[in-house]
């Protein structure tokens, strides 16, 4: 029988603009990571293995960047899958410690980026297929293809369920609003939802304060068994991974739709086995941290969650459902338009705000009463990650 998991200490950078901090990779996760150590009350000798993810950066650069935590001979392993890599890093420490093969270990993301868009190595694309049938599907434009192919999906859910511009708009003001109160957030600024219609236009309908920034930052989580928790007194802070589950691409991708081109049905399925692992569903979630690298992304991502059904996200959010006052709260830290989103840290970021909103650790921000967490991290090429989040029960 698959043993419990628990998540008993987390930490994060400030996300930056790059360039903005005179710092490197490994100062980064030196940062982050001692605050998840601190946080855990666990020395870095007690961690058995270390999942360090990121994106951009050369081999081997995940143990350059723990070292600054201690020599101790520790096997690091270094993970990358495009934007969902943070979250990967944790599904694998999960793995080790629900399997039996050890009690402590950290995951950990960090990136540092260039400004601009993302840029692609040589040789073949990994999303070469996915931009072919985007080019099919829509056609090419001049704005990045990142923002294409996500605002392509927004003007499918527009062309079949008449949702508007003010919708999206309406997520980012959302996610905006939210990250004034959340220190570590790259971008602090409160828009009207005339400003964010009204600025630079990047792909109809998304404008720039519709879309997330390139950002640098690290973010950690230790993760250990539930022996560990009871050896040494950890269950005020222990969080129970309930259910996780990973997808990718399926035959149904690549078929006539941009909405499922940019991995609604990997969603979709990674979070129903998260449903059936947990016995727990949509109503019972407080607060989810999701996906929204655009905000058409997270649009969708109300539908493949199951939040309402499929054409009906534009009524979700027009009924205050999604933010404070309503059935949830989503991305209270800001979501990654305005948090801020290192490609290889996101996930991780996720992960800390979600456990911090369930200890009742995020003051102005706080979700009353949260009991129950929901994390979805996508990263295009594809995996869609999703986690639910509960305390320690006993």
């Amino acid at each position: 029988m698959a043993r419990k998991v628990y998540v008993v200490g987390v930490g994060m950078t400030k996300f930056e603009k790059p360039g903005a901090r005179d710092w490197d990779y490994p100062d980064m996760v030196r940062e982050a990571a001692t605050q998840a150590l601190e946080d855990a009350g666990v020395q870095y000798d007690q961690i058995e293995q270390v999942f360090a993810g990121y994106v951009y950066g050369d081999s081997t650069a995940g143990q350059r960047a723990v070292y600054e935590l201690g020599l101790t001979g520790v096997p690091v392993y270094n993970v990358n899958n495009n934007c969902a890599t943070g979250s990967t890093a944790l599904m694998l420490a999960k793995q080790m410690i629900e399997g039996g093969v050890n009690e402590c270990v950290l995951a950990v993301g960090f990136e540092k980026m260039q400004k601009g868009s993302l840029k692609f190595q040589e040789g073949t694309n990994p999303l070469d297929r996915h931009f072919a049938k985007m080019a099919e599907l829509r056609g090419m434009e001049k704005s990045p293809p990142a923002v294409q192919i996500f605002g392509n999906a927004g003007r499918e859910h527009m062309e079949r369920y008449g949702t508007t511009p003010e919708h999206f708009a309406k997520i980012a003001l959302k996610n905006h609003m939210h990250s004034v109160h959340n220190p570590r957030s790259q971008f602090r600024d409160e828009y009207t939802l005339e400003q964010i219609l009204e600025a630079r236009m990047i792909h109809d309908p998304l404008t720039m304060l519709q879309c997330s920034p390139t950002s640098d930052g690290s973010a950690a989580a230790v993760v250990v068994s539930e022996d560990f928790v009871k050896k040494y007194g950890l269950e005020d802070r222990a969080i129970e991974i309930a259910g996780m589950a990973m997808a990718t691409d399926l035959p149904s991708s690549f078929e006539d739709s941009s909405i499922k081109l940019v991995g609604f049905d990997m969603t979709r399925k990674a979070a129903q086995s998260v449903y059936e692992q947990s016995g727990l569903g949509p109503e019972d979630i407080d607060v989810i941290e999701l996906h929204d690298c655009f905000s058409a992304n997270e649009l969708i991502t109300y539908e493949a969650l199951g939040l309402c059904p499929e054409g009906k996200a534009g009524e979700l959010i027009d009924s205050g459902a999604v933010t404070y006052g309503g059935q949830w709260v989503v991305n209270p830290s800001g979501g990654l338009i305005s948090k801020g989103h290192p490609l290889g840290a996101t996930g991780l970021a996720q992960c800390a705000e979600l456990n911090w909103q369930l200890r009742g650790m995020c003051d102005v921000r706080q979700v009353p009463n949260a009991r129950v967490a929901l994390q979805h991290n996508l990263g295009l090429g594809g995996a869609a990650v999703v986690t639910m989040y509960r305390p320690y029960a006993g």
